[in-house]
Parts: structure tokens; C-alpha cells; sequence
């Protein structure tokens, strides 16, 4: 993976903003740690920062090829899973290539399709080409929206990067916030908008979206989006079709110049993902496949089951790697430096975000990242196959609202009435969950609950899954690890997509459909093992730590959080380390999550000069 950043202007000079290009490329420079790059002409600069996974000698970037008088330029983030099916077809084209990097290939798609080269393309991708005789940059990001892409657009200047970092490196791009971006970070956050780049005038490109940019302007087109279509297959035919979905998919997400392991739980979702992997590593005469879990020390004293997370996942890791003979290595992450890592964990996000569910993850990437490159994750299974508790709980399917939202109303409690005046909290909530249903694609004549199933379902595809992709990027980058997600195929997910609700639930269990499609390959107590979430710290050590640090923020006049927050509401919690029954978002974000959500925002508005319209 890599960074990408770059900049387009009908009137500066760029040859003569060289030290800014650079230093909105120096920003990234944590997910290309392998090398940087610069391309810079009158009217276009690209930027680029390198993580070294294919084709070390020939991918470098940013990548210059030409036909004729025609010249295009890419700085590239991403990896596709069917190089080489693309290459044979271009070469059959009379294309010919100097390398075997994705990169190249990539660029040569656009020359011989132009924006149409998003269809051809197997991967997860965020990428800009400028294409010097038409004076065209041409941007596009993967279908679910795995890379990021930002952007932002003032006067004569478009600006673009892979993180919100590279566009505040311009001395023209203010951390400013108004009311809709308030909103994003006091009410949904550490949830987003899909389009929202929190700061103002600040967007992201959407999933499954291109955009190019000329001197008419702006233009977005939207290349691929889920269909809702009848599902023509039986069951049998249905668990046969995902399994070969996915083991195929693992198959084309191992290839790299690199050391390659998987991040391994004991759960359904990473431990197929490890079964496919060590398969393929066994048929390749690789030995075997080396595992990663995480988890936090005292953990076995503090662990106390529940709804959400009913059972810790060591015997289960030691069973999956026992079976499937994986070399195993296991992370252990103690208290103070899980509440040390929250800030750098907000400034790889570049906002506040899901606070030690993140900056724990940030601490494992940078373990695994001693031994690895490249990692394969079981996320996004839940999303697709349905695996969360609210595909299953009839308050969660009967609320108008996002059903991992449903403690909001305690959160909204502990903003300031000024604040509230100014968003209007309830509103913003009803008017973007409206919006998410709008989107939904209806299949005619389906039975209300299967609808409502289905709206469930792409509301945690398009609203909640972005959440986690954003934590899985932002922090493995910042490590500079590479981190892949087989369930994000869209082949996968436009056929799963489909599938009827009784096949997924098959058995009466969530993910039903995927665990049939296990069977044989994985031991019986795993494909029935209860969902658990990523593992998270019950340590009574981490709920003081967080408590007494938003105390000493409450304390401090000089807080930039205190106008937002209803301080004595907020103070009296904190004194009592009590808060809700229930997450307040998801499944893992709680009373010791809040508190420490609550300083990342401090954190975030003191480090990034926040200021407010």
C-alpha cells in the first residue's frame, strides 16, 4: 500500500510549489515508509509515498508512460487481485510492459479504457492519473471503499490525498469546522457520512465512484453499486458458490514480493480466511503461514462474558493454529500503553475515532509489522453475511434508527445546549439515516421483514463497515502494513448480497450460510463458535486512566472541548466511572470508550488548531 497525494491549479505555477508538494507527500510518509516520489508540471504535481509489496525495482512511483504526444502520470494506493488476467488481455492489445507491478498495469488499463478501466479491475484502490494533453485528472476509489481519498477544491486549486493530513499540509487548508462537521464528530462520530471529510469544504470520494476534474469542473460518476436481484441458486448450490468465492479470493490476495501472515482470532471469519491461506501455501511449497492475535495482559483476571463479547479468544487461536499447523505469535498489550497510544491513534485517523479499538489495533500493527508486510483480516465478514446482533434483535430491527446507534440518546445527553442548539442532534441523525434508506436498492414484491433485513443490511455495509475499514487503513498504514480483506471481493459481496435471508440464517445461526460453506475445512467448534468481537481490555486500570485523564481535560479552562459538552454532566460520570447498560456504539464502545472518545477530541482540536465557522 501507499500514499497518494497531488494537486491540479489553471492558474499558479506548480513547478514553482515544489516544497509544498513535498511536504504534503512527507505527510504520508508512514504508509509508504519504502520510498517518495514526485511529479511536478505547470498545471499538475503528484506526490507519492511507497510500501514496497510487488515488483520492488519497477513500481516506482509516481509513474510516467507515454503514447505518442500523449503523456499520463498515476500516483497509485492499492493493490488489484487480477494483475495478471489484465495484463494477458493488454498484451494481447499490442501493450507491451518493463515491469511486473500492478501500477504499470493499471496505468496501461486507463490508456486502453479510460474511465472504464474501473470495471476491469479485482482490488482495493484509490488512485489519480493526470493525463497531460487533455488536461484531466482522472480519480477513482474501489467499490466498498477499502482506500481512502480526500479531497478539497477553492478559487483555481484542487487539492487530493489519501489522508486529511496531506491537505492540511497546504498553507491554503485550515482545520475548520462548522456545524455539519460538529455534528459528524459530537453526534455520529466515530461514525461518517460517506462523502464527509469532517473539515469544511473537505469531501471524500465516495465507494464505487470516479471523478475527474478539468477546466469545465467537477465530475462524479458512480461505476458500481449493489443490485437486488432474485437469487436464482438452492442451498446447496449457494454454500458451494460462496465457498469457492472465498477461497478464491484468498487466493488472489496472497500474491506479493513479501512476507505474508494473517491476523488470526479463533473466530469463524479470520480462522476461514487462515484455513484457505495455509491451503494455498501448502500447494505453493511456502511451509506454513504465520498467525498474529492480540490480546491484554491481565485480560484472563478482568474477562467477564457478556452479550457482546461471550468468550475470550486464546483456546480458540490455539485450536485453529494447532489444526492448520500455523506458526503463531501472540501480541499482548498492557494498560498504560494502550491509553498512551489513544493521541497517536487520533492523529493517524486525523479525528477522533474509536479510541483504544484503535490505538490497540495500532500497537498490533506495529508487531506485526517486524515480521510482515502484508496481512490478510477477517473483517467485513459481519457486514456481509449478516453477523451482528441487530441482524437478530427485534428492537433493532422495530428502531428508526441506526441499530448501532441505539445508546445515542445517552450520548446526546452530554452535549453542551449550546451545542445541541447549533446541530440540532436528533435531526442530523433522522435526516442521514433517511438518507441511507433512500439509497437502499428494493427488491419488488419481497416480505416486509426480508426488507427490513435488507435495509439492516446495507445500512451496516454503507454506514458501519466504512467505520472499521477507516480503523483498518488508518492504523496499519500508520504502521506500515499492509492489511487485506477478502471479504470486501466484490464478487463476494454482490452475491451474498442476494442471498436469501433464510440461506444466510441456515442452521439458525448468524453467518449460517458461511459456516456450511466451512464445513470439512474447519474444526466443528469453531464453525459453531458464538460471534465475538476484536478483543478489547477489561482491565479496571484503563476505565481509571481514561476517567482521570477527561477529569484533568474538565479541569483545564482552557479546554477547546468544554463549549461542546455539558460539563457537570460529563464531570458527574466521570466520578462515577458509570455510564450505559448498553454500547453506545457498536458493540465494544462503552463507558471507558467515551471518556477516552471524549479526550481524543481535545486532543484533536489542540493538535490540529481546530477553529469553527
Amino acid at each position: 500500500m501507499c500514499g497518494i497525494t497531488g494537486w491540479v491549479d489553471w492558474e499558479q505555477d506548480l513547478t514553482r510549489q515544489r516544497p509544498v508538494l513535498e511536504a504534503m507527500t512527507a505527510t504520508l510518509a508512514c504508509r509508504g515508509p519504502d520510498a517518495t516520489g514526485t511529479w511536478i508540471s505547470p498545471r499538475a504535481a503528484l506526490g507519492h509515498r511507497r510500501l514496497i509489496v510487488v515488483d520492488p525495482a519497477g513500481g516506482g512511483q509516481p509513474m510516467v508512460r507515454r503514447r505518442g504526444d500523449q503523456t499520463f502520470v498515476v500516483s497509485y494506493n492499492g493493490e488489484l487481485y487480477n494483475t495478471e488476467d489484465i495484463r494477458r488481455e493488454l498484451l494481447a492489445r499490442g501493450y507491451t510492459f518493463r515491469g511486473h507491478s500492478d501500477t504499470e498495469v493499471l496505468l496501461t488499463a486507463y490508456m486502453e479504457w479510460g474511465p472504464a478501466c474501473v470495471d476491469h479491475f479485482n482490488g482495493i484502490f484509490a488512485f489519480a492519473i493526470w493525463d497531460a494533453a487533455a488536461e484531466s485528472l482522472f480519480l477513482a476509489r474501489d467499490r466498498l471503499g477499502v482506500k481512502p481519498l480526500f479531497y478539497t477544491l477553492f478559487n483555481s486549486t484542487f487539492l487530493f490525498g489519501s489522508e486529511l493530513k496531506a491537505l492540511l499540509a497546504h498553507p491554503a487548508v485550515t482545520a475548520e469546522v462548522d456545524a455539519e462537521g460538529l455534528a459528524e464528530v459530537f453526534v455520529l462520530g466515530p461514525a461518517r457520512t460517506p462523502g464527509h471529510g469532517v473539515f469544511h469544504n473537505v469531501a471524500e470520494l465516495k465507494p464505487g465512484y470516479y471523478m475527474i476534474y478539468d477546466r469545465q469542473g467537477l465530475h462524479w460518476h458512480q461505476y458500481w453499486c449493489l443490485q437486488s436481484n432474485p437469487h436464482p441458486d438452492d442451498l446447496e448450490t449457494t454454500t458451494a458458490k460462496v465457498r469457492q468465492l472465498l477461497e478464491d479470493t484468498v487466493e488472489r490476495q496472497l500474491v506479493a514480493d513479501v512476507p505474508v501472515c494473517t491476523l488470526l482470532s479463533g473466530g469463524l471469519d479470520s480462522s476461514a480466511v487462515t484455513a484457505f491461506a495455509a491451503r494455498t501455501f501448502q500447494a505453493r511449497g511456502q511451509g506454513p503461514v504465520h498467525t498474529w492475535s492480540v490480546d491484554y495482559v491481565d485480560n484472563d483476571r478482568y474477562f467477564q462474558p457478556n452479550h457482546f463479547q461471550p468468550n475470550t479468544d486464546a483456546p480458540w487461536v490455539q485450536l485453529v493454529s494447532e489444526h492448520l499447523g500455523t506458526t503463531h505469535h501472540y501480541v499482548y498489550i498492557d494498560t498504560p500503553e494502550l491509553v498512551n497510544f489513544l493521541k497517536a491513534a487520533m492523529r493517524a485517523r486525523d479525528l477522533p475515532g474509536m479510541a483504544d479499538v484503535d490505538s490497540s489495533l495500532l500497537l498490533f500493527c506495529r508487531e506485526v509489522k517486524k515480521e510482515a508486510t502484508v496481512a490478510l483480516s477477517g473483517e467485513a465478514a459481519d457486514e456481509v453475511f449478516g453477523g451482528y446482533p441487530w441482524f437478530r434483535s427485534e428492537k433493532a430491527l422495530a428502531a428508526d434508527t441506526f441499530p448501532w446507534n441505539r445508546a445515542g440518546q445517552e450520548r446526546l445527553r452530554l452535549l453542551s445546549p449550546e451545542l445541541r442548539a447549533v446541530v440540532r442532534p436528533e435531526e442530523y441523525v433522522a435526516r442521514r439515516y433517511r438518507e441511507a434508506l433512500e439509497e437502499v436498492p428494493r427488491l419488488p414484491g419481497e416480505e416486509a421483514r426480508a426488507a427490513r433485513l435488507r435495509e439492516i443490511s446495507y445500512l451496516s455495509l454503507t454506514r458501519f463497515m466504512p467505520v472499521l475499514l477507516d480503523r483498518k487503513d488508518r492504523m496499519s498504514m500508520a504502521a506500515g502494513l499492509e492489511v487485506r480483506v477478502p471479504y470486501c471481493d466484490h464478487r463476494l459481496v454482490e452475491y451474498v448480497w442476494n442471498i436469501p435471508w433464510e440461506m444466510k440464517f441456515a442452521g439458525q445461526m448468524e453467518k449460517g450460510i458461511l459456516r456450511r460453506a466451512l464445513e470439512g475445512l474447519l474444526p466443528v467448534e469453531v464453525i459453531t463458535r458464538r460471534k465475538s468481537p476484536y478483543p478489547k481490555t477489561y482491565n479496571p486500570a484503563y476505565l481509571e486512566a481514561v476517567g482521570n485523564w477527561i477529569l484533568e481535560i474538565l479541569a483545564d479552562t482552557a479546554s477547546p472541548l468544554l463549549p461542546f459538552i455539558d460539563v457537570p454532566a460529563v464531570k458527574a460520570l466521570a466520578m462515577s466511572r458509570e455510564v450505559f447498560n448498553l454500547p453506545w456504539f457498536g458493540q465494544l464502545m462503552s463507558e471507558p470508550q467515551l471518556f477516552a472518545y471524549l479526550a481524543q477530541v481535545d486532543t484533536w482540536m489542540r493538535e490540529y488548531r481546530v477553529t469553527v465557522r
